[in-house]
């Protein structure tokens, strides 16, 4: 059986998402940082497309292949600042909620670094890539084909 082509998808729906990233996008939540919560994201929900999307997008950011590669080994690796600690822990506890609830010890680490409005975006922005993960492996978009906005 065919899966549901691009063609098929109500535009409305692509048109409110997008409106969505658009609010996070003014959000003042730094890019780069909403780039590696939706790597993050994509890698435990096994996207491909948007593990592809979002490795392009940090690439053109400016992120280092080293930071990308050790992503899945965060909690691990000198690399990450505390304040991207804080985040990639509080977008895996909202990704995994089934596995364990949200303790406060890592709503307490991202209050650390950002405001009330601000943790309200970067839940908004992991819940976001939650859903587009969820969309592109129900329709099986097939990676490779995203290309970075001019």
């Amino acid at each position: 059986m065919e899966r549901i082509g691009y063609e098929d998808i109500p535009q409305e729906i692509f048109e409110h998402l997008r409106a969505l990233e658009g609010l996070l996008s003014r959000s003042g939540i730094d890019k780069r940082l909403l780039e590696l919560v939706k790597m993050r994201v994509s890698q435990l929900n096994a996207c491909a497309y948007c593990l592809d999307m979002h490795y392009k997008e940090l690439k053109h950011s400016g992120e280092s292949d080293l930071r990308i590669s050790l992503l899945p080994a965060w909690e691990e690796s000198p690399q990450f600042s505390e304040k991207e600690r804080a985040v990639l822990a509080y977008a895996e506890k909202l990704t995994l909620l089934s596995n364990k609830a949200l303790s406060e010890s890592v709503f307490s680490a991202i209050r650390q670094h950002f405001s009330l409005t601000e943790v309200a975006y970067l839940s908004l922005a992991i819940t976001q890539i939650n859903t587009w993960n969820r969309l592109m492996k129900a329709f099986k978009f097939e990676p490779g084909h995203y290309k970075i906005p001019a």
